[in-house]
C-alpha cells in the first residue's frame, strides 16, 4: 500500500508548534511514501516565515511537493505581489511541485492563487485558463492507468465547510479534470477537511481537503489527512486528528 500524508495551512507565523512537532514525530514514525502539502505555508510570506517552513519541510526527511496558497503571496507590498510574488520562495524552490517518483500514483498541481482579482477578497480561489491547461496537459502525460491526484491550494467548489474558497472558474475547471481522467483533488484554505465524491459530466471525482496546523482552527483540531492507495486507482483518505 502506498501511503501519503496530505497536510495543509501550516501557517509558520502563527503556526501550532506543538501541532508541528506531532505531525513531524507522525512522519518519522510511519514514513509516507511523500507528503503532499496543498498551501499557505506562511502567514504573511515574509523571509524568515518561509525560511522557518522550509527547514520544518526539509526536516521531515521525506519526498515533499508544495503548492503556492494566498497567504504565501506579499500581503503589505503591492508591487512585489504584483511583479515578484514569488521571490521569497526561494528557499523552498526545490519542492514547488515537485514531481513526485511514486510507483503507479501521478500528483499534478493546479494554481488557484492570483496575484490580482476583480473583487474585494483577493484571498479566494482563482482558476485562470494557462493554469487549467498546464493541469491538463500534466494529467495527459501521466503513465497510463496511473491514480491521478490534482493538488490544489483552494476547494474548486465548496464542501460545506465554515470557510469558503469561492473559487472562480472553479466548476468548469473541476468538470474539466474529471474528463481528462483525474481521479481526486487535494486542497486545503478552509482548516476543516473534508470529502466529498462530485458528479462530473466525465465521471465521479473525488475532493478532499485538509485541515491545518496552525493556530488558526476553525471546527476541527489540528489534523492532516492519510492517502491509503491500493490496486491502482483505489484509494481512501483518512483523517489523523490531533489528541
Amino acid at each position: 500500500m502506498i501511503r501519503l500524508f496530505h497536510v495543509s495551512d501550516i501557517h509558520f507565523g502563527a503556526q501550532d508548534q506543538a501541532a508541528l512537532d506531532w505531525f513531524a514525530a507522525t512522519v518519522h514514525a510511519e514514513q509516507p511514501d511523500a507528503v503532499v502539502m496543498t498551501g499557505d505555508l506562511t502567514m504573511r510570506a515574509r523571509s524568515h516565515e518561509f525560511e522557518a517552513a522550509a527547514k520544518w519541510l526539509e526536516g521531515l526527511k521525506r519526498p515533499v511537493t508544495v503548492e503556492v496558497g494566498n497567504h504565501d503571496l506579499p500581503y503589505f507590498n503591492p508591487w512585489a505581489r504584483l511583479v515578484t510574488p514569488y521571490k521569497r520562495y526561494k528557499a523552498l524552490e526545490r519542492m514547488i511541485e515537485r514531481p513526485l517518483d511514486i510507483k503507479g500514483v501521478s500528483i499534478v498541481p493546479m494554481k488557484t492563487t492570483a496575484r490580482f482579482q476583480l473583487r474585494l477578497n483577493w484571498s479566494k480561489g482563482y482558476v485562470g485558463g494557462r493554469a487549467l491547461r498546464r493541469t491538463l496537459d500534466g494529467i495527459a502525460a501521466a503513465p497510463k492507468g496511473n491514480l491521478i491526484l490534482i493538488a490544489a491550494h483552494h476547494p474548486l467548489v465548496d464542501a460545506g465547510t465554515r470557510s469558503t474558497a469561492q473559487t472562480r472558474n472553479g466548476a468548469t475547471a473541476l468538470a474539466a479534470l474529471a474528463q481528462a481522467g483525474a481521479h481526486g483533488v487535494l486542497s486545503g484554505h478552509v482548516h476543516d477537511p473534508f470529502e466529498v465524491a462530485h458528479p462530473a459530466p466525465g465521471g465521479t471525482i473525488r475532493l478532499i481537503g485538509a485541515g491545518t496546523l496552525s493556530e488558526r482552527v476553525r471546527d476541527t483540531r489540528p489534523s492532516f489527512n492519510e492517502i491509503q492507495i491500493e490496486d491502482g486507482a483505489r484509494f481512501a483518505s483518512v483523517v489523523r486528528v490531533m489528541d
